[in-house]
């Protein structure tokens, strides 16, 4: 490591240094961090759930802050901080009692993230979270690092979307820059007139526009990366959506040897040149035969969800493990697997029919703790794993079904 890379021991906040370093934390605890310590992460979903469960395996104490009283996460951390990601006292208690914290979801403010930097370990780091939560800052990003997008434009007025339009072409996708997700904040517009009312309906907020590309499929990569740059890469997913949620995740992807070693080689790349320090997912398109990077997730994945049962070492342990110091652990595929995401559309008529998923003893069943199904609500997965990709993925589709 060179002298410019070294970590900020005395625990102050230096913003030159920080963004030079392009994500690495200011301050670093003693490495590696052991069973025993405490744990902490700001947001309380499922993902948060799954990270907690998989650090109090491994011997760790966990503190979550979220605002949300019945948060999944805290149901099940040793502490749960009922509090606002931007609360001083809060930041300031998690960080005292936290020997090093991590995100759940790429919207926690990069300031809360600077903020816990001087007083303890953070993974990721804010310059990372920061670029990865504004697509318009992670589409400029891609294109200065060279890394193939679809066509895009940044809209900051109305009038850009004249250029902007020109550039992509229709139908193009309308999108908010942040606060995005699963869909939400995003519109088809097939005209200039349609994208300006997609416009106002947004606000006037910041959007990218982004034109349409003749997809051949979707996949994605889930990686861990350690402080000392090592870099470890889970088996490439072949993901379906609906209506902007992943649907199935199916592993390994039915892609060419060619195309599943680009799209590890990408994300490993894009891995790097962030300087990222932890588990991060990278969404591409492949389209004609090549890789279009679609967006980054600085956080484990839905589409990761399958390393649960199918991998030696599942994305929450190696969550853990990066965020410690840890070495990182084998990302071995044990079996081929297909994940299936269970919304809450499910429990409109009656509820779902578990008798019919647990009478098949292949099928992994994983509920978040969510108090209140909604209508494209994540409520939980299922994998199920079979030596036969294509049976795992026949026995998925008929419980997706009748479920």
């Amino acid at each position: 490591m060179s002298n410019e890379a070294q970590p900020n021991l005395t625990g102050t906040y230096d913003s030159k240094r920080a963004s030079a370093r392009s994500g690495s934390e200011s301050f670093r605890a003693a490495l590696p961090i052991l069973p025993g310590a405490t744990l902490g992460i700001l947001g309380g979903g499922q993902l948060g759930r799954m990270f907690t469960i998989a650090a109090r395996t491994m011997g760790y104490k966990v503190m979550v802050l979220d605002p949300d009283f019945s948060s999944p996460a805290g149901q099940m951390a040793d502490v749960h901080l009922q509090a606002d990601y931007t609360d001083h006292g809060a930041l300031r208690q998690l960080g005292a009692a936290c020997a090093a914290v991590t995100t759940e979801f790429e919207n926690v403010p990069a300031a809360s993230l600077i903020e816990l930097a001087s007083h303890t370990r953070v993974s990721p780091g804010a310059q990372c979270v920061a670029i990865a939560q504004d697509r318009s800052h992670e589409k400029s990003w891609l294109a200065t690092n060279g890394f193939a997008t679809a066509p895009f434009a940044l809209v900051y007025n109305e009038g850009d979307l004249d250029q902007g339009s020109a550039d992509t072409g229709f139908p193009a996708l309308l999108k908010v820059a942040r606060f995005g997700y699963d869909g939400k904040g995003q519109a088809r517009v097939d005209s200039l007139d349609e994208a300006r009312a997609a416009f106002r309906e947004f606000g006037g907020q910041p959007c990218v526009l982004e034109g349409f590309v003749k997809l051949e499929c979707e996949v994605s990569v889930v990686l861990a990366r350690s402080d000392a740059g090592e870099c470890v890469l889970f088996p490439v997913a072949e993901n379906r959506h609906e209506a902007g949620i992943l649907d199935v995740s199916i592993v390994p992807a039915r892609v060419s040897d060619t195309i599943a070693t680009q799209a590890r080689d990408m994300a490993r790349d894009i891995a790097d040149k962030l300087g990222y320090v932890g588990v991060m997912a990278v969404e591409f398109f492949v389209v004609g035969g090549r890789l279009l990077v679609n967006e980054i997730a600085p956080r484990p994945h839905n589409s990761g969800h399958y390393t649960l049962d199918a991998c030696v070492t599942d994305q929450f342990e190696q969550q853990v493990r990066a965020l410690a110091g840890l070495p990182l652990g084998d990302t071995r595929l044990m079996s081929p697997v297909v994940m299936v995401n269970i919304l809450g559309d499910r429990w409109t008529g009656g509820g779902p029919n578990w008798d019919a998923l647990l009478a098949h003893p292949n099928v992994k069943l994983h509920l978040y703790g969510k108090e209140s199904a909604r209508p494209g609500r994540k409520m939980g997965h299922f994998n199920v794993l079979d030596t036969d990709l294509p049976a795992a993925l026949a026995l998925a589709e008929r419980m997706r079904e009748v479920l």
